[in-house]
């Protein structure tokens, strides 16, 4: 037996009702995690319910990591066994692996990163007979939104989506087509594909979707408001055969309509299965009261909205302040200035966080931060699995998986360099559209070209005679990277030796991550698995935590990027109109309350202090244009503190002169210095 005395009255309720449909409304730092370990908990240990009937799902690998660890605290081995707690990508993966034969495709299939996907429809394009150039990304997310709204290439044209009058939504048609068959030719999916697959899996194939209802009889949905239309469908279909359905969200914090997610998901969650039990988590375990009064206060204002009130126990602690800066360089010099003071006192950098709703709001707080010499943390720069080196590998480990992927031959043909020129490619590329054939068995016919034979022996060797499943990752991997000589490669490939050195740490660092993999998951360790959890990792997952082991440094990210985490000091930096809310919101008459739902995500963030900040103007097109305070924060006056930092204190006149002056000659001479 586990023990729930530990759990408020609203988590125990939730934690206790097992059977029949589960809305549970966990607001802002209410322990929603704690409360769904202990649900399981609860389920495998007193009652008994077998770990092979649960599945958890959540959004992130961070989040499903996290819900096992603590599972893996509360319960035995014995109890937990065959427990499913997995993001909605690696479950997909998982049915696909088993069943998606009656698609058509090969279970052996790969994965496709944004690039792949971009050289794919570039070729479309080519192909195409179209009177004018297209924009390829613009076309992708055609693409991409037409397969999160479960609509096929077969059936664009069919829907209201498609404008015949419309020249990119005709291009669009063209290689949606395309760019399907061109996937399913080389055995691949891109990320969308997934649940895309899935669902259409499910409707084709009753008899699989049924499978795994009665397999998976104890379902829960964590961020459920962050639920898109393909991943409402594949939850109505797992649960076919019952409705023991748990869905954990807070519809304040739906900000994600730009990725798909549908807030009415959870808003008719009641109306979609009749007999919902309701609980709120009301709680709210992170922030003091004054910085929870103003979270509540501006999202009540929000009309499409389930009721609920956060309360804290937290009731001493400072009121969230509103600096009014002169404009956005002084607006990053008194946020800094504040940040080193808060650094004099003890306080770790890596408790403090400045959030702001646009990357281009970053340059005058990053510039400051060089000149101050404080050490920061710009989540969102390129991303490891991104780099050429990074990609060579995979490629070769693609290759070796799946030699039906032809971008990923393509891409190593000729990486190292062994003389397989363009010329060469397009004479076997044309011979194998001619034949039908895929590139790699046209190459494996070649007997005359000598390096062809080379390369094609070398992936045979990995493919049969070297098999990963029969080695360490880290082993295999490392030998393939001295076999085909890669570090000097880099070495012939970088003029620059610092720069040449980096490349390689980078190998070093994908070698150790094969290593962690190795020891992480054991016998599930294969190259199929790794491969595939890079790209998934790396497709959606959250880049950011508050790990213990992370860097003391500051933190500056998107209010985006911020969900989910919690600092002890927020900068909340332009608080203004026409940046929260984003003036595209304003400028097109959208919905104004997801802009609202971000700027109460960015408030809960705060645990101890929260500052936001406002310009009275900015720089826009060289011009000066004056700046008005957001109008979330109009009329609420009472619940902060608004001070205006241009009258810079005591300062006289020619001190303020010289303050500037002297901001401006060391910023310039920090530029210099880079």
């Amino acid at each position: 037996m586990i023990s729930l005395s530990g759990l408020n009255p609203e988590q125990r309720f939730a934690t206790e009702t097992i059977l029949g449909p589960v809305l549970i409304l966990a607001g802002a730092g209410s322990g929603k995690t704690r409360t769904v370990t202990y649900r399981i908990a609860n389920m495998l240990m007193n009652h008994q319910i077998s770990g092979k009937e649960i599945l958890a799902l959540s959004f992130t690998n961070k989040a499903a990591m996290e819900m096992k660890e603590r599972v893996a605290h509360l319960v035995p081995p014995k109890y937990r066994k065959g427990v499913t707690l997995s993001t909605f990508h690696s479950l997909g993966i998982r049915i696909l692996r088993e069943d998606i034969h009656h698609l058509g495709y090969s279970n052996q299939f790969t994965i496709y990163d944004s690039a792949d996907q971009m050289s794919i429809v570039r070729e479309a394009l080519k192909n195409y007979k179209g009177e004018q150039a297209y924009d390829k990304g613009v076309i992708l997310s055609k693409i991409s939104l037409l397969k999160n709204k479960a609509i096929g290439s077969e059936d664009f044209e069919k829907t209201d989506l498609y404008d015949p009058e419309n020249p990119y939504d005709v291009a669009a048609a063209y290689v949606y087509h395309y760019y399907q068959d061109k996937l399913q030719f080389c055995n691949a999916l891109d990320f969308d594909d997934i649940l895309f697959l899935v669902v259409r899996l499910f409707l084709r194939a009753p008899e699989v979707a049924k499978k795994y209802s009665e397999r998976f009889k104890y379902i829960m949905v964590d961020e459920y408001q962050d639920t898109n239309n393909l991943q409402f469908n594949m939850i109505q279909c797992l649960t076919s055969t019952h409705s023991n359905i748990c869905v954990v969200g807070d519809d304040d914090q739906a900000i994600y309509a730009f990725r798909g997610a549908d807030i009415s998901n959870i808003l008719n969650f009641e109306r979609q299965y009749t007999d919902t039990k309701v609980i709120k988590l009301e709680e709210n375990y992170r922030s003091t009261f004054p910085i929870l009064d103003l979270a509540n206060t501006v999202i009540k204002e929000n009309v499409n909205r389930k009721e609920k009130t956060m309360r804290t126990s937290l009731l001493e602690g400072q009121k969230p302040m509103m600096w009014m800066a002169g404009d956005s360089d002084h607006e990053a010099a008194i946020v800094i200035e504040d940040i080193i003071k808060l650094q004099s006192e003890g306080r770790a950098l890596s408790d403090m966080a400045i959030l702001y709703r646009s990357n281009n709001q970053i340059p005058p707080f990053e510039d400051q931060l060089r000149i101050s010499q404080v050490p920061y943390n710009i989540i969102g720069g390129q991303k490891f699995y991104e780099k050429k080196e990074i990609k060579d590998l995979i490629g070769y480990l693609t290759v070796i998986q799946n030699p039906r992927d032809e971008l990923a031959l393509r891409r190593v043909l000729n990486v190292p360099h062994r003389g397989i020129g363009t010329v060469t490619l397009n004479k076997f590329l044309a011979k194998a559209n001619e034949q039908k054939r895929p590139l790699y068995a046209v190459l494996k016919d070649e007997t005359d070209h000598v390096a062809i034979k080379e390369f094609i022996g070398l992936i045979e060797r990995y493919r049969h005679s070297f098999n990963f499943e029969r080695t360490s990752l880290l082993n295999g991997i490392n030998q393939l990277v001295e076999e085909i000589h890669y570090n000097d490669f880099i070495e012939k490939s970088y003029d620059s030796p610092k720069l040449a050195s980096r490349k390689k740490d980078d190998v070093k660092n994908f070698l150790l991550a094969a290593d962690r993999f190795q020891d992480k998951f054991a016998e599930d360790a294969t190259l199929e698995n790794f491969v595939e959890r890079l790209l998934l990792a790396d497709s959606r997952d959250t880049q950011s935590s508050n790990d213990d082991d992370q860097k003391n440094e500051v933190t500056l990210m998107t209010l985006h990027s911020s969900k989910g985490l919690e600092f002890e000091f927020v900068y909340l930096v332009g608080m203004e109109e026409e940046i929260l809310p984003h003036k595209r919101t304003i400028l097109d008459g959208t919905d104004i309350n997801e802009e609202r739902r971000l700027c109460y995500v960015g408030i809960t963030r705060a645990r101890q202090r929260l500052v936001m900040t406002a310009c009275k103007e900015r720089k826009i097109y060289n011009k000066n244009i004056p700046r008005f305070k957001s109008r979330f924060m109009m009329g609420i006056e009472n619940c902060y503190k608004e001070v205006d930092r241009t009258n810079f204190g005591d300062m006289n006149e020619d001190e303020v002169k010289d303050y500037k002056k002297n901001f401006f000659s060391s910023l310039m001479k920090s530029i210099e210095d880079e």
